[in-house]
């Protein structure tokens, strides 16, 4: 795909899903620290489940000095809702030791920081970048952005590093945080994993997976999960 049709996409999701101000990637992080441990939690779980533990968690670690003087056991409990609570639950404690230890407490402003926390990876860290201090240094890649850019003919590759790649060159800087919300809302709108709402998309007529079904090729939804 060019970058005229790729923005010609663009435009036509924004048009669809108007991007606001507080719109904070749906987990209800108020900070750099909440936002830094609700990505860490949201690996492989849904933003609504993370939600449901928010307040409970904050209230007792506030802070990354709080959660730092807990033990991984005594977090368990309060997350035990969320996919793989006992792994996530060691990771945060963790970080947020790394945090005070390393950072002064504060939550670092670079990629190359970033990664050296538990349990963060390139993803992670470009949210925590985009929406804690509004650093676009790429573009995270999700299940729905993974699935969305291959139907959609953003790129060849399932692999997130070069999908972000292959969307980076597509698209302006400025708008690599916005191109992730929006592949994100219309992947649970509409281009879900199974069975997309093709009647209702507004770029099926620049899809290549909707092209293909309407020209009658034998094609394999693209990461249907």
């Amino acid at each position: 795909m060019n970058r005229k049709t790729a923005c010609e996409v663009y435009h036509r999701l924004l048009v669809q899903y108007p991007i606001i101000n507080d719109r904070r990637h749906f987990l209800d992080f108020h900070n750099p620290y909440e936002t830094l441990i609700l990505t860490i939690l949201s690996a492989q779980t849904t933003d609504r489940a993370v939600n449901a533990v928010r307040d409970a968690l904050f209230s007792r670690y506030p802070t990354p000095e709080a959660l730092a003087r807990a033990k991984p056991e005594e977090v368990e409990p309060i997350i035990r809702t969320i996919g793989f609570h006992r792994t996530k639950a060691r990771h945060i404690v963790e970080t947020a030791r790394k945090l005070v230890s390393d950072f002064g407490g504060e939550v670092p402003r670079t990629m190359e920081e970033l990664r050296t926390l538990p349990g963060v990876g390139r993803k992670t860290a470009n949210i925590v970048l985009s929406h804690a201090f509004g650093i676009n240094v790429g573009i995270a890649v999700d299940t729905h952005v993974r699935r969305l850019s291959k139907r959609i003919g953003f790129t060849e590759s399932t692999n997130p590093d070069i999908i972000e790649r292959d969307l980076m060159a597509l698209f302006p800087q400025e708008v690599w945080r916005d191109i992730n919300y929006l592949l994100i809302r219309h992947g649970r709108a509409v281009c879900t994993a199974q069975n997309p709402k093709h009647d209702e998309c507004v770029v099926a007529d620049l899809c290549r997976y909707y092209q293909e079904l309407l020209a009658g090729e034998q094609v394999s939804c693209p990461e249907d999960r």
